[in-house]
């Protein structure tokens, strides 16, 4: 943060650089709106290919990420072994550098606000206390995005006056459970001046409501009582010049109690604003069931302001991953470079979905694992997910409905595109498209870099009635949900589980998830179809179960490069080779061979963002994380 500097024009960066435009800025309720946007405007860019939890998982590749030519963000960066660093780290967040926002600039307009907004009189005392809520929350989402980061943040509860002094702007990072605890504050202050549902919705919509304060609660404290920052002995050794720790290394049980109640207080919220889980109506389209639930699976994280979502992202820039994530359909289309097919899920993803009986597929006891690499003709029966007598890998064949409507791969049907009959309802031009990815088919490697470099696309990013033509793409805009019902209740499951273990409730919240993808419960499933039949009533196998669920349920969200972190297991995840089918095959023998793009490394180091060492040099009372 340039504010944490030794010269007095550095200050400008926490206090109003003059006072005059500061009182201009609040001399009227049109003004201060306007200040009030400003405000949301820091919020970084979610959902987007500058979003680090959305590009920089192992979840998605890129042949530009070992490029440099059409490189679109520093985030394919985060992939590559040492090129993040101390000098000019990427997606700095800390001071707005290398596609980072700088937060805590942010903060200080948030500090502006809420010090000046008492100066509005036009203003009614109902719609004043609506804003001074908002901006408190996104004060506090501020901090919490730092938080997950970088660790150990300063607090800026308010700006330094203009007159501060050295030893003022010298501020230090301050300890974890200190951090979590006074964002819990100003969600608490914020929450019940926050209105429970928007209601004008044409002008609106992405506003905070009090639904979205309660769920990013939830969230900060299932982060915070996770093991990343619960009893991570990693970090018993850091502590500032003061001698003061910056983690506290004692594991505490109750953190999982807070967080618990916290997730049922956002679920309570979520219900009474009538968020449920979403499902597809169908006014329009004759439909077969598989279809059908595929459909629902894709547009509950596709259909904008569905009512499943609790935070909708509206900044517009979603439209450049559908743009990269879709694929060719016809040979004309790969001469008009409209469409950028360039984003390929990695295969470890593509294993990560459960089988059709709904448990991994290493653990199915009817499931061809062994095999999985090996082709055979599509089978009648998968006939709306696979073309049938398509010859493609057992990998694709007999996987869960989330698997379908998330992953594209050779021989995979898309309904959509501009193609609106299912299979067997209509007739040529008229029926759902087929994927074809080898060397000489639509979908197959076009040019050097025109191309998904696995053999597979990730679907969810795409919204079936966003089409490509040979001229144009028409897309059908998505609104990134930042949070949906279903995140909410995985983490509650969570929360509740590393509580007080296995239980009724907890299964009744991931069964309803399940049932929508169309699997069995869980315990009916573990029972019936796995190696390992009584996973689910232990907690240590329920763990398990809950974090595989929400890679599942949510892949491609943005969750699973926080979640792999907060459960401190991102060294085992990551530390890997990136696979996927041999883009260079004409014949099926050929193609479906597995290829090393890359071998992902993750250290220790690597848990949180660096600081700048600049920003060190400057405010020598701020200490770097540990091992950069």
């Amino acid at each position: 943060m340039v504010a944490f500097t030794l010269s007095c024009s550095d200050y400008l960066d926490v206090v109003p650089d003059n006072i005059a435009t500061i009182d201009y800025a609040f001399r009227d309720r049109e003004s201060a709106e306007k200040f009030l946007v400003t405000c949301y405007s820091y919020l970084p860019d979610l959902g987007y290919i500058r979003d680090p939890a959305m590009m920089g998982s192992d979840e998605i590749w890129s042949h530009d990420i070992d490029r440099t030519e059409h490189v679109v963000s520093n985030t394919y960066y985060l992939k590559l072994p040492g090129r993040q660093n101390v000098n000019d780290p990427l997606l700095n967040f800390w001071e707005g550098r290398q596609d980072g926002k700088n937060l805590f600039i942010g903060i200080r307009d948030c500090n502006i606000f809420l010090e000046n907004i008492g100066k509005v009189l036009d203003i009614t005392e109902n719609e004043r206390d609506l804003w001074i809520a908002e901006v408190k929350f996104l004060k506090a989402y501020y901090h919490f995005f730092l938080l997950r980061m970088y660790g150990a943040i300063p607090i800026v509860r308010e700006n330094l006056p203009i007159h501060a002094g050295i030893e003022e702007v010298q501020v230090f990072r301050e300890p974890v459970d200190d951090v979590v605890d006074y964002i819990v504050e100003l969600i608490d202050e914020a929450a019940p001046d926050l209105p429970l549902a928007i209601t004008d919705r044409i002008s609106q919509l992405g506003r905070i409501t009090r639904p979205i304060a309660l769920t990013v609660k939830a969230d900060l404290l299932v982060m915070a009582a996770s093991p990343l920052f619960n009893g991570n002995t990693t970090y018993t050794n850091f502590v500032d010049s003061r001698g003061v720790k910056l983690f506290n290394t004692e594991y505490d049980h109750e953190k999982w109690k807070k967080a618990m109640d916290a997730s049922k207080a956002a679920i309570d919220a979520a219900h009474e604003a009538s968020h449920a889980l979403y499902r597809f109506i169908n006014l329009y389209y004759d439909l077969s069931e598989e279809t059908y639930r595929i459909l629902a699976l894709r547009n509950a994280f596709a259909e904008k302001w569905n009512e499943e979502v609790i935070w909708g992202y509206s900044n517009g820039t979603f439209n450049a991953l559908q743009r990269h994530s879709l694929p060719y359909f016809t040979h004309e289309q790969m001469m008009y470079i409209i469409a950028r097919p360039d984003l390929g899920p990695s295969i470890h993803i593509a294993e990560q979905f459960y089988s059709g009986n709904g448990v991994p597929i290493d653990e199915d006891k009817y499931y061809d694992y062994e095999n999985r690499y090996k082709t055979a003709p599509a089978p009648a029966d998968q006939k709306y997910y696979i073309q049938e007598g398509f010859e493609t890998a057992k990998l694709n064949q007999y996987r869960e409905p989330r698997y379908y409507s998330s992953i594209a791969f050779d021989g995979a049907v898309w309904f959509g595109n501009g193609r609106y009959k299912d299979v067997g309802k209509g007739s040529g031009d008229e029926v759902s498209w087929v994927v074809k990815n080898k060397i000489g088919d639509p979908s197959g490697r076009a040019s050097d870099w025109r191309y998904s470099i696995t053999g597979m696309y990730a679907r969810k990013l795409v919204h079936y009635q966003t089409t490509v033509t040979n001229t144009a793409i028409t897309y059908r805009s998505i609104v990134y949900p930042v949070y949906r019902l279903a995140d909410l209740y995985l983490l509650y499951a969570e929360a509740r589980n590393e509580y007080s273990g296995p239980d009724e409730e907890i299964y009744s919240y991931l069964d309803q998830i399940r049932e929508r993808a169309g699997l069995g419960d869980v315990v009916e499933s573990w029972s019936q179809y796995s190696r390992f039949p009584s996973k689910p009533a232990t907690q240590e196998g329920l763990r398990e179960i809950i974090r595989q669920e929400r890679l599942n349920e949510l892949a491609f969200e943005g969750k699973r490069f926080w979640d792999i972190r907060r459960w401190k297991i991102a060294e085992e995840v990551l530390n890997r080779p990136v696979k996927g089918w041999n883009m260079q095959g004409t014949t099926t023998e050929e193609y479906y061979n597995l290829v090393t793009f890359s071998e992902l490394t993750f250290t220790t180091k690597d848990y949180f963002w660096p600081i700048r060492q600049y920003a060190l040099r400057q405010n020598t009372n701020l200490v770097q994380n540990p091992y950069w």
